[in-house]
């Protein structure tokens, strides 16, 4: 008997931690709101999106409800399962990335999404996919230790050994080829999730999407009154530069929304609303800005007792 896919529930569940997510994002923030778009797709489907910008806390705060259909998955879908090519779909997610005004605050990005890929006369092909991953300018090990052990509970929770590999998987995405670096410190990452069956995976994907604020809201609380000036500034615009090259040539949600005719404007919200580039700039030996490239941006298990600096190298994905 084929397994029942409860995609009504999941877009229910979606819409309420969009909802939870950006109030608590705007209870920091004493005069700026979240402005909503609802918007539709002409091939099929539309969504809510919802941005708060020149807030105090936050410089802008991204937070996007999806559910789209239509009749053919695109490129970007179907490159490591070319058997789905051609049939029709469901897409139903959130996604949000976090630009803070204080360069002592990391960025922080999050997606949690379902897949349906069906063909008449088969049975339909599902597949969650989602996690949470932090990028700060200036690194702080408690916060960093705090992130991995939110992202640690939750993977544990689901099964043995998820951990370990949900972060490892999270490293090697997050990280930008042309530059032989990393994006941040990391978190947890997965896609093509189906096993063991429906419920379990759904319930771990509801895990992930209402720990991202148990994760990232204390480091918020924890730096966004510390004092910073025009050099953290100067450096956080810089490397917002990483970030947008990363969502531009790599990330899989941007190249699938371009792809499938999504709303432009949803899917870029993702990008900074100001960045700096710079020709061949590197930081000054034994400074700040060179300790988040020596320390930080490293992958390492920053869980381990007495947290080695003994590295695992990135593989490209």
């Amino acid at each position: 008997m084929p397994e029942s896919i409860d995609f009504t529930s999941v877009t229910r569940w979606l819409q309420g931690l969009q909802d939870a997510i950006t109030g608590a994002l705007g209870g920091f923030e004493p005069t700026a709101r979240f402005h909503e778009d609802i918007w539709t797709r002409e091939a099929g489907g539309g969504g809510r999106s919802r941005v708060l910008s020149g807030g105090e806390v936050f410089e802008q705060a991204g937070v996007g409800f999806s559910e789209v259909h239509g009749p053919g998955l695109p490129a970007s879908a179907t490159a490591a399962r070319p058997e789905l090519a051609g049939r029709s779909f469901r897409a139903a997610g959130v996604s949000l990335v976090i630009h803070p005004e204080s360069p002592l605050v990391p960025t922080s990005h999050a997606n949690v999404r379902l897949f349906v890929a069906e063909k008449p006369g088969e049975t339909p092909v599902w597949w969650f996919g989602g996690g949470f991953d932090l990028t700060p300018y200036y690194g702080f090990d408690e916060d960093v230790i705090h992130w991995h052990r939110t992202a640690r509970g939750v993977c544990e929770a689901f099964t043995p050994g998820a951990w370990e590999r949900y972060r490892d998987w999270c490293d090697d995405y997050f990280h930008l080829r042309h530059r032989g670096e990393q994006r941040g410190v990391g978190g947890l990452f997965f896609d093509d999730l189906n096993q063991p069956d429906f419920a379990r995976c759904f319930d771990f994907v509801r895990r992930v999407g209402e720990a991202w604020l148990d994760a990232y809201l204390p480091i918020v609380e924890r730096r966004r009154h510390a004092p910073w000036g025009e050099r953290e500034r100067d450096f956080q615009l810089y490397r917002r530069g990483r970030y947008v090259e990363f969502n531009l040539v790599y990330d899989r949600g941007t190249l699938f929304g371009l792809q499938t005719g999504g709303r432009t404007e949803s899917i870029l919200m993702s990008l900074p609303p100001l960045v700096r580039w710079r020709y061949n700039w590197q930081p000054d030996p034994g400074s700040r800005e060179a300790e988040l490239y020596t320390r930080y941006l490293v992958p390492r298990d920053w869980l381990a007792e007495g947290m080695p600096l003994t590295s695992r190298p990135a593989r490209s994905v």
